[in-house]
């Protein structure tokens, strides 16, 4: 068992490279809003295709000293300033003192790799920048660490998000660690309560929304008094096919459609809640997966599925209950080794068509779904009930791992 001593250490080694990434992170996100920083980081962004292949090797090694040379030196600086204030006030005992340094001899190996890539010492990008290798992105894009998925976003989906280096803290506290300007994005119950109100968010973000419903008019929004037209596609149930070709060019398809029976138990209501909250919602999940195949489908796609807080809490409609657990599961498990990003919105009792007693407002509900979703939140949970914080996550935990063990 590890002894208080040693997790002392541990914490106080870490809380100085947490604070030189979080540094970095600060440094980038500036060097793109001060002109003469951007100046120097520009050379960053000029280097690389979209398969992060180098285009000139004299223009890549121009830039590790024009920006990421320089960019560790800040680091550096930062970080003998925590370290020398930490000592200087005593505030830790003398003992733990020469852990503090740990940040700075972390960045010094920035500094070498920088002067190294800058050099042209072989091997040195391979070993050294991790994030812009080369070759097929065989994971999604992480959570709390930078990947080479996330990072490529930088580059290629958005230069004026995903900052960050190592850590995504930064993206997630300014809600940059999801894009949604010029995303392509599909939504299913476009005409329901919610889902009008997503459509309404999402277009305040900059997303290019399609409206997915089973009526025949084509819908609207209402922006500071003005009715602007949704691209409105019809679609049925048992028809999901039909959307295969919209799915190919499409980057988010938010799974919003559902039935409530409430109290009936008849043949007829069990066929409609299964059909319309499990089967239909899983064939357009499955439609949608195969739609990514490419480098940039993998880090862009997501599926957004309203599985509801029914996962995990009574919603007083049993069939409503059981059918939206089911999906939720399907959902859970196709999370395992998917292509592209999942996330799950757990809601609460919102006012709607299907709830007309619902407590929050729909428009509420939406706009906290899109700003945990910018903010990299997997399962976006919504709700006036503590106990689905608590509840959710671990069985969410549970089945992930139960499938992750026996599905192959």
């Amino acid at each position: 068992m590890i002894n208080s001593s040693v997790l002392i250490a541990i914490s106080i080694a870490l809380m100085s490279i947490i604070w030189v990434e979080l540094v970095r992170d600060c440094y980038h996100l500036i060097s793109h809003l001060w002109q003469p920083l951007y100046r120097l980081h520009s050379w960053h962004h000029r280097i690389f295709k979209p398969d992060l292949s180098v285009k000139s090797e004299t223009i890549y090694r121009q830039a590790n000293w024009y920006n990421d040379l320089p960019e560790s030196v800040v680091m550096l600086i930062f970080s003998f300033g925590y370290s020398f204030l930490v000592i200087s006030q005593g505030w830790i005992t003398i003992e733990y003192q020469w852990l503090v340094w740990t940040g700075f001899f972390y960045t010094l190996t920035f500094s070498f790799g920088a002067i190294a890539r800058g050099l042209g010492v072989p091997y040195a990008h391979d070993l050294t920048d991790v994030t812009h290798r080369q070759g097929e992105f065989t994971t999604i894009p992480a959570n709390y660490f930078v990947n080479r998925t996330y990072h490529w976003r930088h580059h290629f989906d958005d230069q004026n998000a995903y900052f960050c280096g190592t850590l995504t803290l930064v993206d997630r506290i300014i809600g940059s660690a999801l894009s949604l300007k010029g995303k392509k994005i599909a939504v299913t119950g476009a005409n329901g309560t919610l889902g009008q109100a997503l459509i309404k968010e999402l277009y305040l973000k900059g997303a290019k929304v399609t409206a997915l419903t089973s009526g025949n008019k084509e819908l609207f929004i209402e922006i500071k008094n003005e009715q602007i037209p949704i691209k409105t596609v019809t679609w049925q149930i048992g028809e999901e096919s039909q959307l295969q070709e919209i799915f190919a060019q499409t980057d988010i398809l938010i799974i919003n459609h559902g039935i409530n029976v409430h109290g009936e138990k008849t043949a007829n209501a069990i066929e409609k809640s299964y059909e319309i909250n499990t089967f239909s919602g899983w064939r357009l999940l499955e439609l949608f997966l195969n739609t990514v195949k490419t480098n940039q489908e993998k880090a862009t796609k997501e599926i957004w599925v309203n599985t509801s807080e029914a996962e995990v809490n009574p919603a007083f409609s049993p069939l409503y209950e059981m059918s939206k657990r089911t999906m939720g599961e399907l959902v859970t498990m196709k999370r395992v080794n998917a292509p592209c990003v999942i996330r799950k919105l757990i809601l609460g009792p919102f006012k709607s068509n299907l709830n007309p007693v619902g407590i929050m407002s729909s428009q509420w509900v939406a706009k906290q779904i899109v700003n945990l979703a910018v903010r990299d939140f997997r399962n976006i949970i919504v709700t006036i009930n503590p106990l689905t914080y608590i509840l959710f996550p671990l069985k969410e935990l549970a089945t992930f791992t139960y499938f992750k063990l026996f599905t192959k």
